[in-house]
């Protein structure tokens, strides 16, 4: 992370999940585990957020605030879906409400399964999310001074 100018900001969205997924990711961000000692940092803000991290699938009612949320990001962003509603819909993927996972609605770069996900796992996609940032943001750079990449 020697490169990057700050800390990546992660922004949590809960879709319609049962809050297994929602309380093993805060429970990343507790002493015990800790993901900020990883160089994350958790806002509410979605215009500040690099990381979006969701859980839980997607239906008719969540489906345009996840849009909304993607949109309002800035460049480079990445999108983490924990547990498996967020990666496929899960055990309600057939059900009437449900069309699937986040990847209906917005592009995913991280999958972090399981049900609920273990906060290791979780950990581990915030890392790998993290790095993914760091990647994207060196090219958004150049990007940016009209350098190839």
């Amino acid at each position: 992370m020697s490169n990057v100018k700050r800390s990546p900001w992660l922004l949590h969205y809960d879709g319609s999940s049962c809050n297994g997924c929602d309380i093993e990711v805060l429970a990343t961000m507790t002493p015990v585990y800790d993901a900020e000692r990883l160089g994350v940092e958790n806002t509410g803000d979605p215009f500040q957020a690099d990381i979006f991290l969701v859980t839980g699938g997607i239906n008719a009612q969540n489906e345009p605030v996840v849009k909304q949320l993607y949109e309002q990001m800035p460049e480079p962003k990445v999108v983490v879906a924990v547990g498996v509603c967020a990666c496929t819909g899960g055990v309600f993927k057939d059900t009437y409400n449900i069309k699937g996972g986040v990847n209906t609605v917005i592009p995913v770069d991280i999958y972090v399964p399981g049900c609920a996900a273990r906060p290791q796992s979780i950990i581990d996609g915030i890392v790998k999310a993290r790095d993914l940032f760091e990647e994207r943001s060196k090219e958004f750079d150049k990007k940016k001074k009209g350098e190839c990449s």
